[in-house]
């Protein structure tokens, strides 16, 4: 029994997808500018998906929207005009959590303002897809084209599934930027008690009291001044190593 020949339609489609996801992932990679992640995001959306000319990323911070990126002014300027008007293929994305995909004629009906606004630069059809990778990354992925007859249902599931990737990519920032932050914060917590435990050493030998009295010296000093105890712990080791006066 032979198999049946596997389609050839979607293939290259996949490809082009595929091939953006890679591109994107290799940014992630070598970048950790949240900005430019989000600039390379609207640019593979045009490779991924056909007929995108233009392309931006809305999110959401408390319940404003904001474009985060956007490959022109022209359509970052459009994405401003449905905030403005509280309405629009984008915010229909996001409020219904499901893909959008209009051309001029519709969108006249929906929103009118924004459909003269698009029709004036050029613009012909639109598709949108909700984006929520978690509770600190949620919008929307904007797409524009000039074509006038619309995007297809392949076309807006080729952006759904780009979307989906870029939410996983999102979440693997989100952890890294996690990991980055905490391993500051051990830096500098280890950073901090080095110093406090050089300077309660320092005190020890001065003044001949134990590590307890030498430690509530500095705590006493760090709250009189109300200055970080270790700022004051540096400041006391500076001015021991340079030979100054010890309070």
């Amino acid at each position: 029994m032979e198999l049946p020949e596997p389609t050839a339609t979607a293939s290259p489609l996949l490809d082009d997808v595929t091939g953006a996801l890679e591109a994107l992932t290799a940014v992630l990679k070598q970048e950790d500018d949240f900005r430019i992640l989000l600039r390379h995001v609207c640019l593979q959306v045009r490779h991924a998906v056909p007929g995108v000319d233009e392309a931006s990323v809305t999110l959401v911070t408390g319940e404003k929207p904001h474009t985060a990126s956007a490959t022109s002014v022209l359509v970052a300027d459009l994405d401003g005009d449905q905030y403005r008007i509280g309405d629009g293929p984008c915010l229909e994305a996001i409020r219904s959590g499901k893909i959008v995909r209009t051309a001029v004629p519709e969108a006249t009906e929906c929103w009118p303002d924004f459909a003269r606004g698009a029709r004036e630069a050029g613009f012909g059809s639109f598709l949108a897809a909700p984006l929520v990778a978690d509770e600190h990354y949620s919008g929307a992925i904007n797409c524009y084209g000039r074509g006038s007859d619309g995007f297809e249902e392949v076309e807006g599931q080729l952006l759904e599934l780009y979307t989906a990737a870029v939410e996983a990519v999102f979440r693997v920032y989100h952890r890294y930027v996690q990991a980055r932050e905490t391993a500051e914060h051990l830096r500098t917590a280890l950073t901090s008690r080095a110093v406090i435990d050089q300077a309660k050493g320092m005190l020890m030998a001065i003044r001949q009291v134990g590590a307890d009295d030498a430690f509530a010296m500095l705590v006493e000093q760090s709250q009189r001044e109300n200055t970080k105890l270790r700022e004051v712990a540096e400041r006391f080791v500076a001015r021991v190593v340079a030979g100054g006066v010890v309070p």
